[in-house]
């Protein structure tokens, strides 16, 4: 049925103007979301559905929580910005959005009970909200990694955008599951007011529960409960991440000496502090980076590298606030800074790039060709340096004026042009 709905719609949006579906949009993808989990039989039901919100760490998160899951045996599905999976069985989200629309959330809960799924981990978004798609989802736990300033035109205001964050938690509180259990971040003014929200289990993490703290470029360690916890991605961003992983799960019965093997066994993730690794004497990340704190992270992640730096910044059309903060922030960590393309859409692109560079002091070098600044990058990194590319993670395309896609990987691309300088040395 998602299939034949899918069809239907994209026919319809060449066909009918927007002018005239836009009032009607509401009652539309309320009306659709009820009516696809009806006609598979509201799979959520059946399934211990755990969400994953908050402007930064929502995929990692996911991910972290997708691996305790199964190492305490549990048939367990994901939903992400990075990819969908059944299992073993993984195919790449390649649709420039978290939870896709047109029930396709509904079909895929039904293909993991069909699998013989019992727990599903989805990504929820606040654009998410503004078309529903949180609804009938009938969540047993939900995860709120943090709130920042971000999607701030699309919402309205900072206000709206929490408002967003709340209609999240709200279906949790409205969830017809017995047990309602709610993981949110202390250190944060407003993810911590929704933990006196009516749930059976409201669990709040802090910074300073996380003793003994200790990291490299390469992971992190930590305390928590007498239990020794590592993890192959560096950063206290991530041991944050790693600790409301913890905590969700150990409330859903969960050991902490489950969660602390499925940590430090945990795959890479993907587009995250992903390494790209080539035989290179320096070190070369990859990241999504997309708000000033996470760039910020990124950067604090690697206090000991002389860091050269690929910077996009958001997308053409979008929080346009943080271009120059963006751009100060990088100036002050690393030793070269170079700007880029990112997504511009219908945005002149090196508008955008020189609203970073108003936030910097010194003139930025600026390299519009996203593969040419990554190229430049890796040549001038000596023995010891760190190359971080931020922007896009795992982005699969580079968006154009009038709905165009470039296909694109700053994976891919950061590992063909490192094996074409090494070729030469």
């Amino acid at each position: 049925m998602y299939e034949i709905v899918d069809r239907i719609v994209r026919v319809l949006k060449k066909i009918v103007p927007r002018s005239l579906v836009r009032p009607l949009l509401p009652a539309y993808h309320r009306f659709l979301g009820f009516f696809m989990a009806l006609w598979y039989g509201f799979p959520a039901r059946k399934l211990v559905v755990i969400g994953i919100t908050g402007t930064k760490g929502k995929s990692t998160v996911a991910e972290m929580v997708f691996s305790i899951l199964r190492g305490e045996g549990y048939t367990t599905a994901l939903l992400s910005t990075i990819r969908s999976a059944i299992e073993d069985h993984s195919e790449p989200n390649l649709e420039k959005m978290t939870l896709q629309g047109r029930g396709f959330t509904q079909a895929f809960m039904h293909r993991a009970l069909r699998a013989g799924c019992t727990h599903i981990i989805v990504e929820l978004t606040s654009e998410g909200v503004l078309q529903y798609r949180h609804q009938f989802l009938e969540l047993d736990a939900l995860v709120v990694t943090n709130i920042q300033r971000e999607h701030i035109e699309r919402h309205g205001s900072f206000e709206k955008y929490v408002a967003a964050k709340r209609a999240i938690v709200d279906a949790l509180v409205h969830s017809p599951k017995r047990s309602k259990i709610l993981v949110a971040n202390e250190d944060v003014p407003e993810s911590r007011a929704f933990l006196s929200l009516p749930v059976t289990k409201a669990i709040g993490f802090k910074e300073s529960e996380l003793k003994h703290l200790q990291g490299n470029e390469r992971g992190i360690s930590f305390e928590y409960g007498e239990m020794h916890f590592s993890l192959p991605l560096p950063g206290t961003f991530n041991a944050m991440n790693a600790l409301a992983a913890v905590k969700a799960c150990v409330a859903l019965g969960v050991p902490l000496s489950t969660a602390a093997a499925a940590l430090a066994a945990l795959p890479a993730v993907r587009g995250r502090v992903e390494h790209i690794d080539a035989g290179q004497d320096f070190l070369v990340v990859v990241d999504y980076a997309h708000t000033p704190d996470s760039l910020r992270a990124l950067y604090s992640a690697f206090p000991k590298q002389r860091k050269i730096c690929v910077l996009g910044n958001t997308g053409g059309g979008r929080d346009a606030w943080k271009r120059p903060e963006m751009g100060k922030i990088a100036e002050e960590a690393c030793a070269t800074v170079i700007l880029t393309n990112e997504d511009p859409y219908d945005e002149d692109p090196r508008a955008i790039i020189d609203a970073v560079a108003r936030g910097m002091r010194r003139t930025p070098e600026i390299i519009m060709d996203r593969r040419e600044a990554i190229r430049s990058a890796l040549a001038r990194a000596r023995s010891g340096d760190a190359v971080l590319i931020s922007g896009k993670g795992t982005d699969p395309f580079i968006m154009g004026p009038r709905g165009t896609k470039n296909p694109w990987s700053d994976a891919r691309v950061a590992r063909e042009e490192l094996e074409r300088l090494l070729s030469k040395l």
